[in-house]
């Protein structure tokens, strides 16, 4: 799209006004912007159209508000169902168990954690988890095998025989 038909010229002398005009109208220079940032983005989609407009302005400015005005029921809506549905319910602190695992795992190298958590929380087979990382099928044995280790180690476990052969 060719902005050298007075797009450019037309951003810069309005813009200011615009933002201005939904700030005051919304209260809130972020969301002001945003909105007059996509209405501007409308705007340019079809300028050949709206610079026929006797107000380009004003069309900018009424569709910067309705934005305004649908950000505004989103939240209405949102806060009309959290009272209908309360809070979620409180969650649980984690385990002792998982607290340590999740200590034991960053402190693996970033290869292996990803391999062990890929094989033993995702479900991935090691066919999958080599295309996933773009990686050897040996690549992710050895490396499934020296993180299994590492984590026995820093969890002080012992690993079954047949993980201790792997």
């Amino acid at each position: 799209m060719d902005t050298d038909d007075g797009f450019e010229e037309f951003y810069r002398t309005t813009r200011h006004r615009v933002v201005t005009v939904l700030y005051a109208l919304g209260g809130d220079l972020a969301e002001a912007q945003d909105a007059a940032q996509e209405a501007y983005v409308r705007a340019w989609q079809r300028w050949d159209r709206i610079s026929g407009y006797g107000d380009p302005e004003a069309w900018v400015r009424t569709v910067g508000y309705r934005l305004l005005v649908n950000r505004w029921r989103k939240i209405r809506n949102g806060l009309t169902a959290y009272r209908r549905h309360g809070p979620d319910p409180a969650v649980a602190p984690p385990s002792e168990n998982t607290v340590a695992l999740v200590s034991a795992l960053r402190r693996l190298p970033a290869e292996q954690r990803q391999a062990i958590v890929l094989h033993h929380l995702a479900d991935l087979s090691i066919a999958e988890i080599a295309a996933q990382t773009d990686a050897p099928t040996g690549t992710v044995k050895a490396r499934l095998a020296r993180g299994r280790r590492t984590l026995a180690d820093l969890l002080d476990t012992t690993l079954p025989e047949e993980v201790r052969n792997a």
